[in-house]
């Protein structure tokens, strides 16, 4: 293409050759598909035992969507913080695309929360505040994500106290590359600005923040109708409320934050650097009360996924990296953090949560079925195209909550 920039690998003599992915890289088993690409886990050949997830793009068929992969190679190239999952290095043949990327392994957000003995306010506002100090840093670097969802923050081990990573910078965009006017992201997640078709900017970011937010303290979404036409109707008039019962238990402190978020006047909404100054995230406010009990329910009613295909896929990592601990007989270590793919509904749906749409342009948060894949560990992550949204609770019928 040349995809990144660079010249043409000179013909003349063989030792201008560039290096391969072979030539560093022992490619494994898949982790992953999406539409135009696989995610393999790989083991660096300098450093046997370190783990990675590569990313393989076929540019056949990617053909005329180009500008995409440079944008996220772009993106990618240009961030660098402890909580974004950090792309590591590109290759590229006449066929491929390789982007390495660091493998994160610590499963995805809910369902950590969900096998949680306990869970307060307080551990959510903790959450919040690692996504805010990435996105600010993105915001900082002229970088707008457009599409941050549950499905794109995961755990980069399975320590406890493990930390928060962003991943899956397809749609995201350099604010510097002109007003960003096209309408994409996750329906849900999505900022009013977006669907009533106006120029918008970093702000979007920040309501998705206050979208993921709000679940995180009660486990079903603001917006939901299965129905797009009246979901987008709730959206671009702001319309959600703090339910009783479910948000009884929540201090008032919670509920003023996301409301600073979840504001539709786009002058008016917070900044992240207004939201990590307010007293829930950075104050004593944030509540001590366990709520794993309801939160959880929720959690499990509204975003079930196929948990075979989940744990067939962290079995599948662990069984690599236990076969390579026996044979190096050294201490087998994740290389870090997670190839987002741009991956498809591949998988089925699970009994919970109704079923995922593959195909459909504004609509998408079954999407977590896909996350499945990437269970415990190659976190590939899905995105692009505005991806299909049937909310959560989407089999429990169209009265607005009845999964309460």
């Amino acid at each position: 293409m040349p995809l990144f920039g660079r010249p043409s690998a000179k013909k003349t003599k063989r030792d201008d050759k560039l290096p391969t992915i072979d030539d560093k890289y022992t490619l494994k088993e898949q982790l992953g598909t999406g539409a135009f690409s696989e995610v393999r886990l790989a083991e660096s050949k300098d450093r046997p035992g370190m783990l990675y997830a590569v990313k393989i793009i076929d540019k056949k068929a990617l053909k005329g969507k180009e500008d995409s992969l440079e944008n996220e190679i772009k993106v990618l190239r240009r961030l660098t913080h402890p909580n974004i999952v950090q792309l590591l290095e590109t290759f590229e043949d006449k066929h491929k695309v390789y982007l390495v990327m660091e493998l994160v392994t610590g499963g995805e957000l809910f369902d950590r929360i969900v096998e949680k003995g306990s869970y307060t306010e307080k551990d959510a506002s903790g959450l919040i505040r690692q996504v805010l100090e990435a996105v600010d840093y993105m915001h900082e670097q002229g970088v707008v994500h457009r599409d941050l969802k549950p499905e794109n923050l995961l755990y980069y081990s399975p320590d406890e106290d493990s930390k928060i990573m962003i991943s899956d910078f397809g749609l995201s965009k350099m604010e510097d590359s002109g007003i960003m006017a096209t309408a994409c992201g996750t329906p849900g997640y999505v900022a009013p600005e977006v669907l009533a078709q106006k120029p918008y900017g970093k702000a979007v970011d920040v309501w998705s923040i206050g979208v993921i937010s709000y679940i995180l303290l009660c486990g079903y979404p603001p917006f939901y109708d299965e129905n797009d036409s009246n979901l987008f109707a709730q959206i671009l008039k702001g319309e959600y409320e703090f339910d009783s019962p479910y948000w009884d238990d929540i201090s008032q402190s919670a509920k003023d934050f996301i409301s600073h978020l979840m504001c539709i006047d786009v002058e008016k909404r917070y900044t992240c650097k207004q939201a990590l100054g307010h007293p829930w995230i950075c104050g004593n406010e944030a509540s001590n009360k366990n709520i794993h009990g309801t939160v959880s329910e929720q959690l499990k009613k509204n975003f079930a996924k196929s948990r075979w295909k989940q744990a067939y896929m962290a079995t599948s990592v662990i069984r690599q990296m236990q076969k390579l601990a026996l044979n190096s007989g050294t201490t087998t270590t994740a290389g870090a953090a997670t190839a987002t793919t741009t991956t498809t509904n591949t998988t089925s749906s699970s009994g919970g949560g109704g079923s995922s749409n593959p195909g459909r342009q504004l609509p998408g948060m079954q999407q977590q079925q896909q996350q499945q894949q990437q269970t415990q560990t190659g976190h590939h992550h899905h995105s692009n195209a505005v991806s299909s949204q049937q909310q959560p609770h989407q089999q429990q019928s169209s009265q607005q909550r009845s999964h309460h």
